[in-house]
């Protein structure tokens, strides 16, 4: 499959599931073509399944460290597109996690390079827009990152241990290597590893 020009490499990595506007109305439609006449299309509705149990998936994570208590926790969350280079929320990842940690009673601080006015039109004051990622650590008990930005790759550790007070990262586009993150003194969950 990574072979293949029309996939390639860049779209074969675990993650919190896909969004945007183009690919999830696409299999929703082929989906709907196939009950239209009859048939029973298991994996593109397992596939649809997953991709929506996954956006959320780190949830569980985070419930699991705060033993299902994230009331009066603050939240970061770093990326809110899809994916990077846009500022398109469409189906993105990070509004499902924040509909669930505000359900949940946490306090939600994010950051996104493009994506931040948009989300704004749809959630208005019920999260906290920061002007920087590291803003947005700042009284934070967790980070959870969304989407893979290049800024995000390569932050300061340090900082962040400093800012987090809890040296929690729940990384949805596995950013960093699992044992770089212990040895740093991080507790982190990435996707599929």
């Amino acid at each position: 499959i990574g072979t293949d020009t029309r996939i390639g490499k860049r779209f074969l990595f675990a993650g919190i599931g896909y969004g945007g506007s183009c690919f999830p109305k696409d299999v929703q439609a082929l989906a709907k073509s196939s009950r239209d006449v009859n048939y029973d299309f298991k994996i593109l509705e397992s596939v649809m399944e997953v991709n929506q149990r996954q956006k959320t998936r780190l949830i569980d994570h985070l419930n699991g460290y705060f033993k299902n208590d994230l009331k009066g926790k603050t939240i970061a969350m770093w990326g809110l597109a899809f994916k990077p280079y846009t500022d398109d929320i469409r189906e993105a990842p990070a509004l499902y996690n924040i509909e669930a940690l505000l359900k949940l009673g946490a306090t939600v601080r994010v950051y996104d390079p493009e994506a931040m006015e948009n989300v704004e039109e749809i959630l208005g004051d019920k999260v906290t827009y920061c002007e920087d990622e590291y803003t947005t650590l700042d009284g934070a008990d967790a980070l959870m990152i969304m989407t893979e930005w290049p800024v995000f790759r390569t932050p300061e550790f340090k900082l962040l241990k400093e800012k987090l007070s809890h040296p929690l990262i729940l990384d949805g586009r596995n950013l960093y290597e699992p044992e770089q993150m212990k040895q740093e003194g991080f507790t982190y969950f990435s996707i599929g590893r």
